[in-house]
């Protein structure tokens, strides 16, 4: 298993089939303590991994928030929203077979987000990104990404997956910035400038 880091540059995909990527956060109480602290374990936060389907430069569909299947093919799955980060293991996950993404689509940015409003990447801890060969029907995770979380911002484009002729690769971004919160164009156009 690698850390994948930005530059690392493009690793290709090769043989794998089916690319799972999921998220993992904690809640935390951030500097509260007392019954405000264990208010604020107990409820979580709310962050979302989204998954941006690109042709060129323009976002044509997005897997995550309400849609899990956006492509209505089963060729880009979404898990489902965790709206707390409880739990052991992936919170959200993002799954591409890239055999069924149809011709048109060039690339898939995955994003996270404190998209929600009142949610923020402060109120989470241990943020991670998990990449996986899910190629014959296993999950095996082959890659970590650990993108910078010391931000004020509300949302990083983490990676992107490229289509290279018939082939991909998986490309780490890295980039945060602003969004507002609950605006899906926000999003997509933080999307189209990474």
């Amino acid at each position: 298993m690698i850390t994948l880091t930005k530059e690392d540059g493009p690793a290709d995909l090769d043989g794998v089939t089916h690319l799972s990527i999921g998220a993992s956060w904690d809640p935390t109480a951030g500097s509260s303590g007392g019954v405000l602290g264990k208010m604020r374990r107990k409820t979580g936060t709310d962050l979302d991994l989204i998954a941006i389907a690109m042709q060129g430069g323009d976002p044509v569909r997005l897997a995550g928030l309400d849609s899990l299947d956006p492509l209505a093919n089963g060729s880009l799955i979404h898990s489902g929203d965790n709206q707390t980060g409880h739990g052991d293991g992936d919170d959200e996950t993002v799954t591409v077979e890239f055999a069924r993404v149809p011709s048109n689509i060039t690339s898939i940015v995955f994003v996270a987000a404190a998209y929600k409003k009142g949610s923020a990447f402060q109120k989470a801890r241990n943020i991670s990104f998990k990449v996986y060969d899910a190629t014959g029907g296993s999950t095996q995770q082959v890659a970590d990404i650990w993108p910078s979380m010391l931000t004020q911002d509300n949302c990083c484009a983490v990676a992107k997956a490229i289509r290279v002729g018939g082939t991909w690769k998986l490309e780490v971004i890295n980039v945060t910035g602003k969004v507002k919160q609950g605006d899906e164009h926000a999003l997509m156009r933080f999307a189209v400038s990474k």
